[in-house]
């Protein structure tokens, strides 16, 4: 029998970015006893890479700012089909997130008078974004972490977990594997808290790192809970392009946000050629006048267009290179230098200055970057209620990026360090208040526990099987071309065959040596979430017959009205993955005619 490692806790949070870590805060502030599991070392989470900033209608910028606007733009930049409920709540409380954060020792960006800061941002009617200049999500992380730590959260790194158990219908742990030794474990709890993030390590070509493989999302469907929205991929419209090795590495919007452009090799500055016609007069349509926004009174003048929403500006990078205008190595060219001094842009974006100069050998002050879409973030995710967080399977919550509904068909940049905070926090309350209802925890069957560990070790009794490199690889390959940032009836059939191969493939993937340090085993396991992520992303986007948002079809290039507030649902049915199309909740009247203000 494997010996496996035990641990009891009332609340469990899977993930230690900025969702999971105020996640954990607030259970623990609930008197709850809470383990933190974090797949990395603590403080190494995804969300250190968030570099623009949180959006939140602070008014510090404009006071004309508030709630009802944030909610607006949100709401318009997710194509409506955002979860109401949830972006409401968003708008509302991320102020007071913003501000708690401060108080906890956040150093933002200040006014002349004092005050944070705020910048703006693609989508956002109003600078709203709070920054620490281009490193926003790293100084979260400081804050958040210092905090949990002395709130008593106990705390587990470097620890993978593989299964959640489920007795009786309701989630009461999990199981996982310390990835320096290979040694099992499992956590007992009453309610599990999932915040593991993305799924961009399923595309060849992304600015997520290497955690991103999609485990909450799989963890979940395993669980038989309903996911949501898994055909919302976004790709985010900055990446690094050049040199091959940096390729995907993002570049924040902040540069944009701060006045740069976006040329094609002819030297123009394209996305006024793109301009929606719902955004006809939020925008600037001549370069005098985004140029006056930039360096004169932003209240007076329109915003540019670099600062359409990601969606949109993805898209017409693509049109750029596919017409033959793109840089040299595919891309279209960002340009800061003609429009900030250096010093200026050294302040604003220290980050950017030394990502370039390091990587590329670019010097931003002198030279434009070369940039071009990058697998950026899943809109889709668990199910989830607004005012909990809580899945359709009990015991079960999610918040962050791991859950769905809030962004809609796209995400506004900005709005994911707040939606951390806010549902983060809201996540952390509704598992406590679950935990608290709980009489003794549950025993959780020895044949759950053999079943999954034996699951996990039989890549050692394959040793001359399939590479799991080069599977992983292959399925990077497909879902890079066939399920991109445009996609067709034809390359997601393609997709889906392929993947039913590569399921197979996984299967028969073998590895040699000890548990000790070994990545190949990791990535063996790996691979069951990133095909099952995949998977449901191919089959999301075959069962939406229309373009929304991040998705985008060659062959139904037009939103459908008949798709209208309407989503793809994913769940599984034993071996098989079940797809159906349920509507989603009517917008209430009151905050339609908040939408419609700034139409």
């Amino acid at each position: 029998m494997i010996e496996v490692q035990r641990h009891e806790h009332d609340v469990i949070v899977i993930g230690a970015g900025g969702a999971g870590l105020r996640a954990a805060i607030e259970a623990s502030l609930q008197g709850c006893r809470v383990a933190l599991i974090c797949k990395s070392l603590l403080g190494k989470a995804h969300t250190v890479m968030a570099e623009g900033g949180a959006a939140a209608a602070l008014g510090n910028v404009f006071p004309e700012d508030n709630w009802k606007v944030h909610f607006r733009d949100t709401m318009r930049g997710g194509k409506m089909h955002n979860n109401w409920r949830m972006a409401m709540i968003h708008a509302q409380e991320a102020p007071d997130r913003i501000r708690e954060l401060e108080a906890w020792g956040a150093l933002f960006d200040r006014t002349a008078d004092g005050r944070i800061n705020q910048r703006p941002f693609g989508g956002h009617t109003y600078s709203r974004l709070a920054h620490v200049g281009d490193r926003t999500g790293l100084e979260m992380i400081r804050v958040l972490q210092d905090k949990a730590v002395h709130c008593g959260v106990d705390v587990f790194m470097e620890c993978t977990v593989i299964k959640l158990a489920v007795v009786d219908g309701k989630v009461c742990g999990a199981l996982g594997y310390w990835r320096e030794s290979g040694r099992f474990v499992l956590f007992r709890a009453h309610a599990v808290v999932l915040a593991t993030g993305g799924i961009g390590k399923a595309w060849a070509i992304t600015s997520n790192s290497w955690e991103y493989t999609g485990d909450g999302h799989a963890l979940a469907y395993d669980a038989g809970a309903e996911l949501i929205d898994m055909e919302f991929v976004q790709f985010h419209p900055t990446g690094m392009v050049w040199p091959p090795s940096v390729r995907g590495i993002l570049v924040t919007e902040g540069v944009r946000g701060e006045g740069g452009v976006l040329l094609n090799n002819q030297g123009r500055r394209f996305m006024f050629d793109y301009m929606p016609e719902m955004y006809r007069g939020d925008f600037a349509e001549t370069e005098e006048e985004a140029d006056a926004w930039v360096t004169g009174d932003r209240k007076k003048n329109r915003r540019p267009p670099e600062l359409l929403t990601r969606d949109v500006v993805s898209k017409a990078i693509v049109a750029e290179v596919k017409a033959g205008r793109g840089s040299p190595h595919g891309g279209v060219f960002l340009d800061i230098a003609s429009k900030r001094d250096p010093e200026y842009i050294k302040k604003k974006l220290p980050s950017m200055y030394h990502q370039f100069k390091e990587l590329a050998g670019v010097d931003i002050t002198k030279e434009p970057m070369e940039v071009g879409p990058t697998v950026h973030y899943v809109m889709g995710g668990v199910k989830v209620d607004p005012e909990t967080q809580a899945a359709t399977v009990p015991g079960l919550f999610a918040a962050g990026e791991v859950a769905g509904g809030m962004h809609g068909a796209n995400r506004l940049g900005g709005n994911s360090l707040s939606d951390l905070l806010v549902f983060g926090r809201r996540a952390g309350l509704g598992a406590a208040e679950y935990a608290k209802r709980q009489g003794r925890l549950p025993e959780i069957p020895q044949n759950l526990v053999n079943e999954t560990v034996e699951w996990a070790l039989a890549p050692f009794e394959r040793s001359g099987g399939e590479n799991p490199y080069q599977v992983q690889e292959d399925l990077r390959r497909t879902m890079q071309e066939n399920c991109g940032i445009v996609r067709d009836q034809a390359g997601l059939e393609q997709a889906l065959a392929d993947l039913a191969k590569l399921k197979e493939r996984a299967m028969r993937t073998g590895i040699t040596g000890s548990r000790e340090y070994n990545p190949g085993w990791h990535t063996c396991l790996d691979l069951h979430s990133q095909l099952t992520v995949a998977e449901m992303v191919v089959r999301s986007c075959m069962e939406r017959k229309e373009s929304r948002g991040a998705h985008t079809r060659f062959d139904y290039p037009d939103s459908d009205p008949n798709w209208e507030r309407k989503e793809v649902v994913v769940r599984r049915d034993g071996d098989r993955m079940e797809v159906k199309v349920v509507p989603q909740p009517e917008i209430p009247e009151e905050l339609m005619t908040i939408i419609k203000e700034g139409a």
